[in-house]
């Protein structure tokens, strides 16, 4: 009786910690890690500086069970121009991230946010390039349905890049 008694125990104990077991951000040094190494590997591209460009993308992307990125798909963007330099950093985080239980394949979710600093004293041709760029963006959407059961939602990237003096 002891003996049934001391491995059941062991056993719903050995469930309970497994339970507890958290599972391993997907890129390679954890959250804090992929978000430095995005903020420093997307730069900002001077068309986006000039024409004082701001806004969000949000980018599903396939890596292979070596953490190769296979496709990268844009669901939504403010604008065309934004797209760029995160396309580019993203090719640069081939081989760092990590696929959950020995997939072939995974999709991931990254949405970007993209803005300047503002000015302590911001011009009116400043304010008037910004409203300019906002009230002439060209959003591009995705009409198709996003399978968040099949993809990781990955945290928010945050870059911000300061107007020329």
């Amino acid at each position: 009786m002891k003996k049934t008694l001391l491995f059941t125990i062991a056993i719903l104990s050995s469930v309970y910690s497994m339970a507890q077991t958290e599972l391993a951000f997907p890129f390679q040094g954890g959250g804090a890690v992929m978000s430095r190494f995005f903020r420093d590997s997307l730069k900002v591209s001077p068309e986006i500086i000039k024409k004082k460009a701001t806004g969000t993308a949000v980018f599903k992307f396939t890596a292979d069970e070596k953490g190769t990125i296979k496709k990268i798909i844009v669901y939504y963007a403010d604008d065309y121009v934004l797209t760029l330099p995160i396309i580019e950093a993203l090719k640069k985080s081939n081989h760092k991230w990590v696929i959950p239980d020995h997939e072939k394949f995974h999709d991931f979710i990254i949405p970007f946010s993209i803005s300047f600093n503002p000015p302590a004293m911001a011009s009116n041709a400043t304010i008037k390039e910004a409203y300019n760029f906002y009230s002439q963006r060209k959003p591009i959407v995705s009409y198709n349905q996003v399978p968040l059961e099949y993809a990781t939602l990955l945290p928010t990237v945050v870059v911000s890049y300061n107007l020329p003096e």
